[in-house]
């Protein structure tokens, strides 16, 4: 009933977005342009997989740059990322992510970014990677992917605010060239919903639907049978829960912020108190212990007593050959084509 009373309030949201669109004088940037987004609002896994792609292009010896708007940040940018300084409140929580990885520039105005990456006074770069900006008009992208939740799909199929669709699907359909399935018919214990969205997706769109996961990295023994409580302020924490269950933690709390949750001193000094008073170990994801980082007070005693989960967006063989033969066939047709000169 709710979505069909923000019907018409989801459509014309849908409308203003797409106009946006049609009306932008898109920059072309003279650097090949990945852009790793999503069709619904909140978390899908874009930087984990914007982060594999990017090591993909290092061990091709490329030098990608990470161009991010810096959510819930304070920097309007463009601006470089020091992940050894600034912290989530300066800069958002996925750009001190992304940074480790490769240099990353935050800038709200996508023009202006690819300007200052393509300048190489600073940081030398010889491709930009997106995170976020499917519905961004401002740049030309080469590669346009797409993820979407393997549990979660489309939702109702409805914009916002009547649904989680950030503009009409066909729409968006229209502007990507790849769609990643995050939570693909191999993951234990969602094997009969993603499947099925799998397959859905494969009936809209014609271009490659490739499925993956957002897996563990490295020794996970010391989750098996230890007493856990979890928190995370992340768009789907629940799938972060089953997989430390998965990995044979036993959880005794299961904590939920909202996403992108910016921890208050008072946040920090409860989650203490639950670890304290059931000798549970806090464990968390690596974005939530981001935005602790360079933090005072209790917020600095959370860092130390917290354990983050460390993930990697994994593919089969098969699938990843797909997505690094779309990433290698886009940097090659970058390159191949000449852009005049602009003002």
């Amino acid at each position: 009933m709710l979505a069909r009373a923000l019907g018409p309030a989801g459509r014309l949201y849908g409308e203003i977005a797409m106009r946006r669109f049609r009306r932008a004088t898109p920059y072309r940037s003279r650097l090949p342009v990945i852009c790793v987004g999503n069709f619904t609002a909140g978390g899908t896994g874009k930087t984990p997989l914007s982060l594999a792609i990017g090591e993909y292009l290092i061990g091709i010896g490329e030098k990608p740059v990470f161009l991010t708007r810096g959510y819930r940040g304070r920097y309007k940018g463009p601006r470089w990322v020091d992940p050894k300084h600034d912290t989530a409140g300066d800069c958002g929580d996925e750009p001190l992510l992304l940074a480790r990885t490769a240099p990353t520039l935050v800038s709200q105005d996508r023009k202006a970014g690819a300007l200052m990456i393509e300048s190489g006074d600073e940081r030398p770069a010889s491709v930009i990677i997106m995170d976020d900006g499917l519905q961004n008009p401002a740049l030309e992208k080469d590669l346009v992917i797409a993820l979407v939740d393997g549990l979660r799909g489309v939702g109702n199929g409805e914009v916002i605010p009547a649904g989680p669709l950030r503009a009409p699907l066909e729409f968006q359909l229209g502007l990507v060239d790849c769609v990643v399935v995050n939570g693909g018919p191999n993951e234990p214990g969602t094997a009969a919903r993603p499947s099925g969205v799998l397959g859905w997706l494969k009936s809209q769109f014609m271009g490659p639907v490739l499925a993956g996961n957002v897996a563990p990295v490295g020794d996970a023994a010391w989750l098996r049978g230890a007493a856990i409580a979890a928190y995370a302020g992340i768009g789907n924490p629940a799938r972060f829960f089953a997989t430390l269950e998965a990995l044979g933690a036993r959880l005794s709390k299961k904590i939920v912020f909202p996403d992108h949750h910016g921890f208050t001193e008072g946040d920090a000094g409860r989650l203490l108190a639950v670890a304290r008073d059931t000798g549970a170990m806090l464990v968390t994801t690596e974005k939530d212990l981001a935005r602790l980082a360079g933090l005072n007070d209790k917020r600095a005693e959370l860092r130390s007593a917290s354990r983050a989960l460390p993930v990697r967006f994994t593919f089969d063989d098969r699938d990843l050959a797909r997505l690094q033969a779309l990433v290698d066939a886009a940097m090659k047709t970058a390159r191949q084509r000449e852009i005049p000169v602009q003002p």
